[in-house]
């Protein structure tokens, strides 16, 4: 697509017309998810940026205009994104670091309990997931395989993995959630 064309399904856009809405989408989602994700390091966080950025480009058509050709608009705004993902997630970092560091500090044999309970949570959590993607947050998490070498070793598709990975998270996050913060610092520790 050249950049007139860009441009001219960019102005169809702000006039609410979802085919071109739909054409811009499925002609960039997919280069844009490579994008972010080779930025962010993480597949599911990189699809979660641009599909939160296209809902946005929807809501904001009217008001948006572009300077510049629509393709490079895109893959700008998917770029600062990923680096406000990666200084949020430094920010989480920093504290949950604190917040082990003020622990191993202050251990006391209540706080000791609570990591053992926790440690046993997570384990009868993770054995109540279903069998493959008990299997493919295993590896992912314990193994520390990338995505892809776990679609190869199952012979299933990367998309099969990233959406397992993201249904088994969301379940451990509601079944853990009475152990919020320990649960976030148990994500962030053992996220390959």
């Amino acid at each position: 697509m050249n950049s007139q064309e860009e441009k001219a399904l960019f102005k169809e856009i702000s006039k609410s017309n979802e085919k071109s809405f739909e054409k811009l989408f499925h002609t960039y989602y997919g280069h844009l998810c490579l994008f972010a994700s080779r930025i962010i390091k993480d597949d599911i966080s990189a699809e979660e940026i641009v599909q939160d950025f296209f809902v946005k480009l929807w809501e904001k058509r009217q008001q948006l205009t572009i300077e510049t050709s629509v393709k490079s608009y895109l893959f700008r705004s998917i770029k600062n994104l990923c680096l406000n993902h990666i200084q949020h997630n430094k920010t989480k970092l920093r504290y949950a670091q604190s917040v082990l560091s003020e622990t191993s500090n202050n251990k006391t044999d209540d706080d000791s309990f609570t990591e053992i309970d926790l440690a046993e949570k997570i384990e009868e959590s993770i054995k109540m997931l279903p069998t493959k993607r008990r299997e493919i947050f295993r590896m992912s998490r314990e193994d520390g395989l990338k995505y892809r070498e776990i679609a190869e070793k199952l012979n299933i598709s990367i998309k099969t993995v990233e959406s397992q990975m993201g249904l088994a998270i969301k379940t451990l996050r509601d079944k853990l959630k009475d152990y919020n913060t320990f649960f976030l610092l148990f994500i962030l520790f053992n996220k390959k």
